[in-house]
């Protein structure tokens, strides 16, 4: 099973979309592998800049309602080759999240307080998170300090990611 966490990327916005993750004029790209530049090309978000914020980040935390808008595989793809493997969010459109655990990575839904809490105690720290995927906490850590939040995945959802996903579960089990 991979690894889960890592350095945090903190998007201050409701409702960031699909095609702001990967913009819909890259769809028509052959390889997944050519989709990875256009991470976030479209991101409306005031001091954002995807060249100097994104390389490094593997874990994003963000806001409600995330990857809304149409729905394709792509988005978490394009999240996946930039080495994000974990998104964390008040909520998620309903189809993005199970693209998320259908390609092996993680959707952690946390209650509105904590992820407000996240956002106004290490969003300006240099966070990292680190996942139990077998416990269910996250684990998150700035510069001096850390919080341990326990979060729900449904069995499926659990056994999807830590298989690596949809393929390599099916490859197990049939």
């Amino acid at each position: 099973m991979k690894k889960f966490g890592g350095k945090v990327l903190f998007l201050d916005r409701n409702d960031i979309n699909t095609d702001e993750i990967i913009p819909a004029k890259y769809l028509t790209e052959i390889t997944k592998e050519s989709l990875k530049p256009y991470c976030l090309e479209d991101l409306n978000l005031k001091g954002f800049d995807r060249e100097r914020d994104l390389p490094g980040k593997e874990v994003i935390i963000s806001r409600s309602n995330f990857g809304c808008g149409s729905s394709r595989e792509h988005a978490p793809w394009v999240l996946e080759l930039n080495g994000i493997n974990v998104v964390i969010a008040e909520s998620f459109a309903r189809i993005f999240r199970q693209n998320m655990f259908n390609s092996g990575l993680l959707a952690i839904e946390l209650p509105g307080r904590d992820i407000n809490k996240l956002f106004e105690k290490y969003a300006q720290t240099g966070a990292s998170v680190s996942i139990d995927l077998d416990r269910f906490v996250l684990t998150v850590k700035g510069a001096s300090a850390s919080d341990i939040f326990a979060f729900k995945l449904d069995p499926f959802d659990a056994e999807l990611v830590k298989s690596g996903g949809w393929l390599e579960y099916a490859d197990k089990k049939y």
